[in-house]
Order: C-alpha cells, then structure tokens, then sequence
C-alpha cells in the first residue's frame, strides 16, 4: 500500500474500469441520486499516473481536491495543477480529463449533476504524449 493512502477521509473504494480510466482508479460513492436531489458525489482515488479517458457531464461537475496532486485538462488548454483544497468547476459539455501527476496518489469529491438520467459521455482515452504534455508543466 501506497503511504499517501494512510491519511484519506474515505475509503479507497472499489475499482474502476480501465475501459474509462489509464492505470488504477477507484471510487467510494458517497450520495445517490434520489428524489431529493439531481446529482451523485462520490469520492475518487487515482494511483499515480491514473486518469479518466476525455469525456463530458450533460449537466457538468464540480471536483473538490481533498489529497495528493494531479491536473485537469480542458480539450485545447494547457492542463491545469491541482492539490489538496482545490476547486474545479467544470462546466456543461466540456470535453476534460483530471487524474493524479506521475509521483502522487490524487483524490477527489466529485459532484456530478445529471440530465435525463446520464452523467457523463466517455470519449477517447488521453494518450501518453497528451498526459506527457500536462506531467511535464
């Protein structure tokens, strides 16, 4: 086990498929869906060099960074740093991607709003020179 794991405020979770993630990524949900509300949260843990694939959230999201350093890209920007007490609004239909630099454990709360029952719409992995471009800033 990867020391930075020692101190989460969740639990690592289960993991996720690597049909959508490069590398280990795992989720603990955290809120469901219901008739009080239009969103889940979960909290998402990235071993280092994991990351989701590009994708877009009908409704949008919102990551809150709770351990660990990672980035988050918006298809044609330079990626974004991100560490503990972060903040990253993303909003409706943006292509992105987020995960965990090449040497750090990432983890994250995401709020993630639905729209007629989807949540997101999973594109084309991010390929090792795109995720190069983003480790090396």
């Amino acid at each position: 086990m990867i020391t930075q794991y020692n101190n989460l405020i969740f639990p690592k979770g289960d993991p996720l498929p690597n049909t959508y993630f490069t590398g280990n990524a795992f989720l603990t949900p955290l809120v469901t869906r219901n008739n009080n509300n239009d969103y889940s949260i979960g909290n998402v843990t990235f071993e280092p060099g994991a990351r989701t694939h590009w994708h877009t959230h009908p409704k949008g999201q919102t990551l809150i960074i709770t351990s660990g350093e990672g980035f988050y890209q918006e298809k044609g920007k330079a990626a974004r740093p991100l560490k503990k007490g972060d903040v990253v609004t993303i909003p409706e239909n943006t292509v992105h991607w987020h995960g965990a630099s090449a040497n750090s454990m990432f983890v994250h709360i995401a709020i993630t709003n639905i729209l007629n029952d989807q949540s997101v719409v999973w594109l084309e992995a991010v390929t090792d020179a795109e995720y190069g471009t983003a480790k090396n800033k």
